[in-house]
């Protein structure tokens, strides 16, 4: 079976192959700028988890204090179902599922869109999981991790019919950087990966062995 980081390194290499240099220019220029500018490094290892409520992809509220009392926490936090790299570690956790309940803990996916995108993304990847809607990020805002996307990079996205706002219901073209925490049952995060270039992801089977050792 093919890891998440060996689908990954696929894809980017299709990419390569089929999208325009000065496209890939410009976004390896945004990814570089974004990791230059030291904004949203996300919270580490030792922090305490903000205490939230969100909805569901069906409008269910959910409480991350409530999550915790059942056991450790495995939070990630994704752009959107439009993101390839995204679908890719979704499915990834899907697919780890069973792993994961084993080892006593619930894995919650976090994406700034509405609950009805949410509910695309769920259904289209056949998700067992808790997928979460942060309209606006104010969520991610807590956890440090939303940035706004350069007007060059907008203009990429639009040109590619990539309407990102429509997913988020708002016009304000910021998002979150892809990022993985632990939280313990304390809800102290034992576990952080905050990345700058949205095509890093860690393996679930690392988060996972995390989990055990907690």
């Amino acid at each position: 079976m093919t890891t998440l980081l060996e689908e990954i390194q696929a894809y980017k290499e299709a990419f390569k192959q089929k999208a325009p240099e000065e496209k890939q220019k410009l976004m390896a220029q945004a990814t570089k700028e974004l990791e230059e500018s030291g904004v949203a490094q996300g919270l580490k290892e030792g922090d305490q988890v903000p205490d939230f409520i969100l909805p569901d992809a069906k409008g269910k509220m959910v409480s991350i204090t409530e999550e915790l009392t059942n056991g450790p926490v495995i939070l990630t936090f994704y752009r959107g179902g439009w993101c390839p790299y995204c679908n890719l570690e979704l499915k990834a956790y899907q697919s780890e599922i069973d792993s994961i309940k084993d080892a006593g803990a619930t894995l919650i996916a976090i994406s700034p869109e509405t609950p009805d995108a949410s509910l695309s993304t769920k259904e289209k990847n056949e998700l067992e999981f808790i997928v979460l809607s942060d309209e606006g990020n104010k969520v991610a805002e807590q956890f440090n991790l939303v940035f706004k996307m350069p007007d060059y990079l907008i203009e990429i996205y639009k040109d590619s019919g990539l309407n990102v706002p429509g997913y988020n219901g708002n016009d304000d073209w910021e998002l979150p950087k892809p990022a993985t925490f632990v939280i313990g049952q304390s809800g102290k995060i034992v576990f952080a990966e905050v990345d700058s270039d949205y095509t890093k992801r860690v393996d679930p089977s690392k988060v996972i062995e995390i989990v055990k050792n907690i």
